[in-house]
């Protein structure tokens, strides 16, 4: 499996050998269970694969997956490689089918990593997280672990393609969370942020990263 390929035989060794990354906390063996981190770089779907004692699987923005070019194609064959779902930012029957696939991941007993802000952050601070993330805790019963890289943003800032600095990126994990089907979605949604937040020691901004985004275009 390509996934297994790139884990420890031509990327996986190398960044360990590079940044040497650092786990706080216990990060789950085997699923169903749910891995919900901030989103400061690119790079974090580089580590947290990498740390992950089984494979990490987690749902990508469609716009991977349909580049133009060389460079496009090696990178749709990566993220497919590592078993990243497209989802359509669109909205509507495209993103209940990427959920849907999630729970299928789940359902078969895997990891499943998940950004709750659903975009990378802006600029270094943590934003208000959509729901879907409480849905499949909810509607797969799997237990959600909060989760916070720390670093990443420094290694590789947004905007830029290779990594510009050198150093040790942490990752940190909290106890986990679990929710039954009476779950308030919202509710839910927000008390994982906060763990993030606690475990990150971001400052907090109640409204959603890609507004923020919108409005800087």
């Amino acid at each position: 499996m390509f996934f297994w390929f790139l884990k420890h035989i031509l990327l996986g060794p190398w960044l360990r050998l590079l940044f040497r990354p650092k786990v706080v906390g216990t990060m789950p063996k085997r699923g169903p269970a749910i891995i919900a981190s901030n989103h400061l770089s690119f790079c974090d779907s580089l580590f947290l694969p990498l740390m992950a004692p089984g494979q990490l699987v987690f749902i990508g923005k469609d716009d991977y997956f349909v580049r133009r070019g060389i460079k496009g194609r090696l990178m749709a064959a990566f993220f497919r490689g590592v078993g990243t779902i497209p989802v359509d930012r669109s909205g509507g029957s495209a993103s209940a089918d990427a959920l849907s696939t999630a729970l299928r991941v789940l359902q078969e007993g895997r990891l499943f990593g998940i950004y709750p802000e659903g975009t990378r952050s802006p600029d270094g601070r943590l934003y208000r997280g959509k729901t879907g993330v409480a849905r499949l805790a909810v509607e797969s019963g799997a237990p959600v672990y909060p989760c916070a890289l720390i670093g990443t943003d420094e290694i590789q800032p947004t905007g830029y393609r290779m990594p510009r600095k050198i150093m040790q990126p942490v990752i940190k994990l909290g106890e986990p969370l679990r929710y039954g089907k009476d779950a308030d979605l919202r509710k839910a949604t927000d008390e994982i942020i906060a763990a993030i937040q606690a475990l990150s020691g971001q400052e907090y901004v109640d409204v959603y990263a890609a507004q923020v985004k919108s409005r800087s275009e």
